[in-house]
Formats: structure tokens, sequence, C-alpha cells
């Protein structure tokens, strides 16, 4: 039975397709199988195209995706940052996805406020404009009034949504599960735990709590940074399907004419996204994990206010210092301790060459060091990445797309405010001083006392193992020091590395 409603679900996939000329897009994508496409153009061939359609291929896909619904969105938005899934053209186009939809009624979210709040909506504010100033896939947010006369920002749960959003995001599990039975790639890809990510995130979205707690840790982190700030979160008016924050009067920073016209430096405040992105990521390990431009307001005084806390990136201290181990050998050139790092660390088989490995990070990371920094693109150089993952079978860490997502949709910001953003010098202060501090003799001795005690306890089991020995010949693989058997969630810094290890080489060798 579960199998024929996902069947009946695909067909609707297919059909909502097949409406925006999007079936081609199919074609190419490598995991898709070549009859595919051809099985939804037959099943589907009575439903009529909608006009005026998008150019491209992965336009349509995006424009598809959204009518959708919610949880499509968010998987277009996902596939947006895998060009190893599906391409660099498909790819692109996702990334015009818009998480707009209609409004739900003012009737709906004004119950669900008493319901959440208690009492009745005149209890809490002494004005509510009832039309929506924004509507997203999981929420909409109206402006107001408290009853101490503040303004606020309401954020209200759309209905229903986690219901909706579980039964579309069934089928995906679904197909996942197809795919990785019936296709190694697939397995390689990890496609089940991509989608195992996605249901978390949304999920976390859907507990505002969450998200006012995420606004409070990263304003707590960054309250010493001058030009940047977080709304204050109205905690006796926030629930799980409700969260009110400050109102912040500024101009969006997509909107490059207005801010022009403002008068705003537009250079600095591009450099600013960057910078304080990589503050969040490199220094503190919790970062705002959904920069795109509709989340940024600039105020009079240029201060750029970040909204929506709903998706947020971690790093670890062990990630961040692994991150730091990688850097180094890219800015020694040092490409076999690189590839040792990523050995000793998992991401790559034990049945990989470690020489083989080492000398495909050569031949990416040599000609970009030797270009100008202006030519360094962060997206060409992932795209580059996502092919030697596939050819030495790294299996994919889904943890690692928001760092990715992010990082990109930094570049895009500057970019987008001074289209001779150099992104390398913009960067230069936040990574040179990090990675100097994470590398240096002190941080290097502290670590090592610190892990003395694991050190020692280990130390038994492995000279067990190395006396058992039969004298086999081994391979090289570069391990030269015990993987545990169980690890935590790690972020897979490979990509991240090698952009702001280029940037290194550039600021420590110059």
């Amino acid at each position: 039975m579960r199998t024929f409603w996902h069947l009946i679900q695909l067909f609707q996939l297919a059909a909502g397709l097949r409406r925006f000329g999007a079936i081609r897009a199919l074609s190419g994508i490598d995991l898709v199988p070549a009859w595919a496409p051809r099985l939804l153009r037959v099943t589907t061939f009575y439903i009529p195209r909608k006009r005026n359609l998008p150019v491209t291929d992965g336009e349509r896909l995006a424009a598809a995706l959204a009518a959708m619904g919610p949880a499509y969105i968010k998987l277009g938005q996902t596939l947006a940052t895998r060009p190893d899934l599906v391409g660099r053209p498909i790819a692109d186009g996702l990334t015009t996805l818009q998480d707009n939809l209609p409004p739900f009624p003012f009737k709906a979210a004004r119950a669900i406020i008493e319901t959440e709040l208690g009492g009745t909506l005149t209890d809490h504010f002494q004005e509510f404009d009832d039309t929506p100033i924004a509507a997203a896939s999981i929420a909409q947010v109206h402006k107001a009034v408290t009853t101490a006369g503040k303004p606020v920002a309401v954020k209200v749960l759309r209905p229903d949504i986690v219901q909706r959003f579980t039964r579309d995001l069934s089928l995906f599990e679904w197909l996942a599960g197809v795919a990785e039975a019936k296709v190694r790639e697939a397995r390689r890809l990890r496609l089940g735990k991509i989608v195992d990510k996605i249901r978390e995130t949304v999920l976390r979205e859907m507990d505002f709590r969450l998200e006012a707690a995420a606004a409070a840790e990263l304003s707590e982190n960054m309250s010493g940074e001058a030009g940047y700030r977080l709304p204050a979160v109205e905690w006796e008016l926030t629930s799980k399907s409700v969260l009110t924050l400050e109102w912040v009067d500024g101009i969006r920073l997509v909107d490059k004419a207005a801010l022009e016209a403002a008068g705003h430096d537009l250079p600095v405040l591009g450099e600013r996204v960057v910078q304080v992105f990589l503050t969040q990521a490199l220094r503190d390990g919790y970062f705002h994990a959904d920069l795109h431009q509709g989340n940024l307001l600039v105020q009079q005084d240029s201060t750029i206010v970040a909204v929506d806390f709903g998706i947020m990136g971690r790093l670890s201290a062990e990630e961040r210092r692994f991150l730091a181990e990688i850097l180094y050998g890219f800015i020694k050139r040092d490409y076999r301790r690189v590839a040792q790092i990523h050995f000793d660390a998992g991401y790559v088989a034990k049945d990989q060459s470690l020489e083989e490995f080492a000398q495909a990070l050569r031949s990416i990371a040599d000609p970009i060091m030797d270009l100008p920094v202006e030519e360094i693109s962060a997206g060409q150089l992932l795209a580059q990445l996502f092919a030697t993952t596939a050819r030495f079978s790294m299996e994919t860490q889904p943890q690692l797309l928001l760092l990715q997502r992010t990082m990109v949709m930094a570049e895009g910001m500057a970019l987008h405010l001074n289209p001779q953003a150099n992104m390398w010098q913009i960067s230069e202060p936040v990574i040179e001083a990090w990675i100097r501090t994470n590398l240096s003799p002190e941080a290097r001795l502290a670590d090592a006392i610190n892990n003395l005690p694991l050190l020692v306890e280990r130390l038994p089991a492995r000279l067990e193992r190395w006396l058992n020995d039969e004298g086999e010949p081994r391979r090289d693989t570069g391990l030269d020091r015990p993987v545990p058997q169980k690890r935590p969630s790690r972020i897979y810094p490979f990509g991240f590395g090698l952009l702001v290890g280029a940037v290194l080489v550039k600021i420590l060798t110059s």
C-alpha cells in the first residue's frame, strides 16, 4: 500500500514537471536513468504546459519545485549546492528558487497565536497588521505592536505544515532507498543521508523556540562586532509555532539601487558580510546558514541586521582543528600532508592510495595557487573538488551542505554589491588571524596536552594490534594513528579548506 501511494506521488511530481517543461532537466542528471525522462513524457503527454516559462532547464525545474510545495522547495535548495549530483547548469538554475508562497488567511494565523500564547490577540498586541509582510514555505511574518508599545515582527508557522512536509518527504526517502539499492553511485553519494539531513534541518526550522535560541546565541557571539547585530527576542511572545522579534527598519541587501540612493558604501557592506560569515564559522564554529540577501537588512547607520535563524551551522573545535591542519598543508604545498590528514580523519577509504590522492590534490591546487587572486572562483573550486571526491570513492558528508551553501551565498552577495570584489583580500583579516592562532606552537601544545589521556587510553590496544600483526604486507594508506570506530558526525572541510588555503598561500608567502 505504501508503494502504491508513493507511485501516486511520483505521478503528481511528473505532472508538475510536465507543466513547467522541466522533464528535460532530468536528462542532465547522471543519477537519473536515460529511460526515465522518456517514460515521464509518455505518461504525462496529455498535460498542457504553462506559457511564458523560464529559458533554462534549471530555472524551469526551480519553477516546478516551487509550485509543488515546501518540501520540494527545500529539496531544490539543497540540490542547488550539489553540482556533483545534478550538474553545474541545473545547479545554477536551482539557485533562482525562491522560498515565496501565497499567504495563508489571517484567521488561521490568529488562531495559532491565541492557541500558542493563550488568551486573545489583544492580550498580547495593541496593534496587529492582518496583512503579512512576507510569506515563505514554512511561515509568514506580520508587523505588530506589543501591549508595551514596542514594534515587533511576529512569525507564524503555516497550518498543517509539519504533516504536509512529512508526507512529501516520504517520497524522497522512498526514491533514495530505491536508488541506493540499484545504483552504486547513489550509495556513494549517500542519498538517504542527504534526505535525512533535509528532514532534520527543516523540522528544526519548524520549532521557533530553537530559532529564538539560535538568534540569542549568535547575538551573544557577535556582540563585539561593529556594524552587525541581531534583533532582540521577545521570549514571552515566543512559542513552538510563534516567534516574536524586535522590529527592524532597514533596506534589504538585495535592493542595490535603494542602498545606493541612501548613500551606503556597497563595497564595504559586501566585505562585512563575508568577514562576518568567516568570523562566525571559523572563530565561533556557529554560523548563520541561510545567508541570502533577503535575510539581511541595512539600517540607516549602515549596520547590517540579520534575520531568520531557522537554518544554522555548527563546527566543533575538533572539526575546525582538522580544517586548520589541512589549511597548513596547502599553505606549504605539502599535498601528501593534506592527503594524510584526510586518511586520518576517515574521509578517504583505507583501500585508496595516499600518493594518488596527494597527486590529485596537486593537480587541483597548483594551477590555482599561481593564478591572480581575482581570477579564483569559489564555485569553480567546488566543481573540481566534487569531481575528485567521485574519483576516490569519498562518501558525501551531508552536513557539509550548509557550510558550502553559505560560503557560495557570501561570495555572491559580495559580488552583487561590488562586481570587482576580491574575495581573497576581503577574507584576509579574519582567516589570517584564525589560522595563526590555531596553528601556533602554543595551540599545538595545548591540543597535545588535552589529547594525552586519550592517547594513553588507546596505547594498549594499538600495541596489541602491532604485536598480533602476522607480518602480511600492508598497502600504504597513510594512516599513522588509529581512527576511532565511532566518531561524532564531521563536517568534511576539504572544499572550504582549499578555498581559504589558496588565500593563505597568497597572504603568507607574499
